[in-house]
């Protein structure tokens, strides 16, 4: 029997490069951001901004972001997914000018959450013109690059930012993403095709807003407890009312006609394992990266260059193994290499509680590498998977769970995380505080940045100062480190016992309302 022709577009290689470059102005952001948060912390060649501000400099974008998905990904299928690349990438470039020029950490954080707004436009019109335009046979192929461009864009960033935090003010890390979108919105009106879903969903305004503000709310609580202490009733109301409220939103989806999210998907395994070892690895990894950057540039002393630098090994391993992974996946199974990525993601994060302000640089070196590695052999087969559960025409439906899933979980990991870090250093810190002056202490007290401002101040106890600062973070960097591994941990688990196997890979067909109803108490009408 000869194979059925391939129905994928003639210029699809062409079209997946274009989109590569709309992808990489979205990561090539954030990568950016990591080596900057350094600069941004310091208050005379930065903002000044606090912990929780750069924790909210993330959040703002990543939490809009994902609370967009969804409305834009349905706006897309309707309106044409092209014309909303285009309006995404218009918006990016926008907020990028307005964050380079901010004036204090608000106007920051408000640009960045605007940066999200484009943000979610881009990413979901991504994936789902990846998926019209090629054919399920070359789909797998396809999205490894796409995944592998993440790669690149990982690699391209640190050491870029840390060119520009060396050789200009910090402001010029958001404006050079303004050439990127400008090259992207020409190439994306020459060379892609428009396309639409033929049967659109309606928009699902109350849904998308009990979303974000759930979100919000919970992860402000969760900054805020982290920054100023958990004994406060207002961080105790602020996560309460995010969970009461982000549950009123799953309630409100179940009993919705036309829901922003259809919360019955989670109860099918095929579905709901990739997407929750998504959300597990970068709740992990986002955590992580928040708190190396620091490490690196204050506790080891880098400049943001050699930090950018020393980012390479992550960004190398995933531009060499992304793209392969759908062989791999079809040689040994999704399960096998998703459980392989997670093992190895685990350990790598596990290596950040043993290592110390003498720890060798190449045991980081090693163990950004193996991260790489192993979320290289996490995401293409669990993308893969998940757009290979729904119909072609619903792929944006795809795209934004699987992305909307990594922005909340990389939202909450920095929060989480970060709270767990603030909290031990301040712990540590305490007793060294005694002695200081109160403004001194108090910056002392907040950050291992403000530590190392204050110390300056602190002639000749700044020494003394700096190191207790050093001890108190490594010491709460490993406490961080090892709840980050035993979350990426929880993802084996979740692979072994939900994702497929070689046998079953790619032999079955994707959910249809059946499936669903029979998943889900009760049919919707």
């Amino acid at each position: 029997m000869q194979p059925s022709e391939n129905t994928g577009h003639p210029r699809r290689w062409a079209i997946l490069g274009v989109l590569v470059i709309s992808l990489l102005v979205v990561v090539l952001d954030n990568t950016i951001l990591n080596v900057a948060l350094r600069t941004l912390a310091d208050p005379v060649h930065g903002l000044g901004a606090s912990q929780g501000e750069l924790e909210w400099s993330i959040n703002s974008y990543t939490l809009v972001f994902a609370g967009l998905l969804f409305t834009f990904g349905v706006l897309g299928d309707r309106a044409g997914r092209r014309r909303m690349l285009v309006i995404g990438l218009a918006l990016f470039g926008l907020a990028s000018l307005l964050s380079a020029y901010a004036q204090n950490p608000v106007q920051l954080i408000a640009a960045r959450a605007l940066m999200g707004v484009g943000g979610a436009a881009i990413m979901p019109a991504t994936l789902s013109i990846i998926s019209n335009v090629f054919d399920p046979r070359e789909r797998g192929r396809a999205i490894g690059i796409w995944a592998g461009a993440v790669g690149l864009a990982v690699a391209i960033g640190p050491v870029l930012g840390g060119v520009l935090l060396e050789h200009y003010w910090w402001g010029s890390v958001f404006l050079i993403n303004v050439p990127v979108v400008a090259l992207g919105v020409l190439l994306v009106a020459l060379l892609v095709p428009e396309s639409r879903d033929p049967d659109p969903g309606r928009v699902d305004v109350f849904g998308v807003l009990l979303s974000v503000v759930g979100l919000v709310a919970l992860t402000y609580g969760i900054i805020d407890g982290g920054e100023h202490g958990f004994g406060r009733p207002l961080v105790w109301v602020s996560i309460v009312g995010g969970v009461a409220v982000l549950a009123g939103f799953v309630l409100h989806e179940r009993r919705s006609s036309h829901p922003s999210l259809d919360v019955r998907l989670f109860r099918v395994p095929r579905f709901a394992a990739p997407v929750a070892m998504i959300g597990l690895v970068f709740f992990a990894a986002m955590g992580v990266m928040f708190f190396s950057s620091f490490y690196l540039q204050l506790v080891r002393g880098y400049s943001p260059l050699e930090t950018g630098l020393l980012f390479l090994p992550f960004a190398v391993a995933q531009l060499a193994f992304a793209p392969r992974s759908a062989t791999m996946v079809r040689r040994y199974g999704a399960r096998s290499v998703s459980v392989v990525g997670l093992v190895l993601t685990s350990v790598a994060l596990a290596a950040f509680a043993f290592v110390d302000a003498a720890t060798p640089i190449w045991v980081v070196l090693v163990a950004f590498f193996l991260q790489g590695v192993g979320m290289a052999n996490i995401m293409p087969p669990a993308t893969e998977s998940i757009m290979s559960a729904l119909p072609r025409e619903k792929a944006g439906v795809g795209s934004a769970v699987s992305n909307t899933i990594r922005q909340v979980a990389a939202a909450l990991g920095v929060a989480v995380i970060g709270s767990v870090l603030a909290a031990g250093y301040r712990s540590g810190i305490e007793p060294a505080l005694a002695e200081l002056p109160p403004a001194a202490g108090a910056a002392a007290g907040e950050s291992i940045a403000g530590a190392y401002a204050a110390a300056g101040q602190l002639e000749p106890a700044g020494p003394q100062l700096v190191a207790a600062a050093n001890d108190s973070f490594v010491s709460a960097m490993h406490l961080s480190a090892t709840l980050a591994a035993l979350v990426a941990a929880a993802g084996i688990l979740v692979a072994l016992r939900w994702m497929p196997g070689r046998s079953t890979a790619g032999g079955s067909s994707p959910i249809g309302e059946p499936e669903l109803a029979g998943a889900a108490p009760g049919q919707r009408q």
